[in-house]
Order: C-alpha cells, then sequence, then structure tokens
C-alpha cells in the first residue's frame, strides 16, 4: 500500500513516464508484497530551476534524468527496503536508461489506521481491507 510520489525533470515522454511507474510498481509489488491493485502513482514534472538536488558530499554526477521516489507506506523491514532500493536502480537502469546514481529513494512510515481509500471510511479499521 504504498502511495509512490516520483518527481523527475520535465521532458520525458508518455512512453519513458509509463516504463518508469511500470518498473517501480512491480518491483514494490514484488519486495514489498503488495495486495493485487495496491497501485498509487504520482508523477509531478518540475522546469530544472524547481529542483535542486544535491548529493550530501557522497559524489553523485545528477542529470536530467534524475528521479525521486518518496513513499509513505506502512512499516517495511529493512531487509526488503535494501531489496527494493538495490532492485529498483538495477531495473531502471536496464528498462528505463536512468543511471543509479539519477534515483533517489525515500521511505515515510505510516499505519493502516492513516489509510481511508474513499467514502471517509477506514478501510484497514472497519475490517473492509485486512
Amino acid at each position: 500500500m504504498p502511495l509512490m510520489r516520483v518527481d523527475m525533470f520535465r521532458g520525458r515522454s508518455k512512453a519513458e513516464i509509463r516504463t518508469i511507474l511500470d518498473v517501480a510498481y512491480q518491483v514494490a509489488s514484488e519486495e514489498f508484497h503488495l495486495l493485487p491493485r495496491d497501485r498509487y502513482q504520482i508523477v509531478t514534472q518540475h522546469d530544472p530551476e524547481e529542483m535542486i538536488i544535491e548529493d550530501v558530499g557522497l559524489g553523485f554526477e545528477r542529470t536530467d534524468k534524475f528521479l525521486l521516489f518518496s513513499l509513505t507506506s506502512s512499516p517495511r523491514d529493512e531487509a526488503d527496503k535494501e531489496r527494493f532500493y538495490a532492485r529498483l536502480v538495477k531495473e531502471l537502469a536496464e528498462k528505463a536508461d536512468v543511471a543509479p546514481s539519477d534515483v533517489m529513494i525515500n521511505i515515510v512510515s505510516n499505519t493502516k489506521a492513516d489509510w481511508s481509500f474513499g467514502d471517509g471510511e477506514a478501510q484497514f479499521m472497519n475490517g473492509k481491507l485486512g
């Protein structure tokens, strides 16, 4: 049930964006054991002056293919997160021509009580979702 937001520089084609989203969903589904149709992804495109992405002194060379993945998710095991990070950058490099140094990932944890999927109901709390 992660909500996945992807920030990127403006200029990618619709097909490139779809590939990025499909790769990210596939990796998240497998590494986080998601339920069917548990797909919530939002892309925001920015002009170059709207994103300053440095590297905390790690020496990454960022390009205009940079992607920032921000996931809001139920708590995940550290091992699952590490597999997700590694596999996402590997598959984006192979399938979307995005260098690993151009991928930044942030996961913010919340609980099932923090979600309503519609109708003003807390479906995890009222038993409609497990």
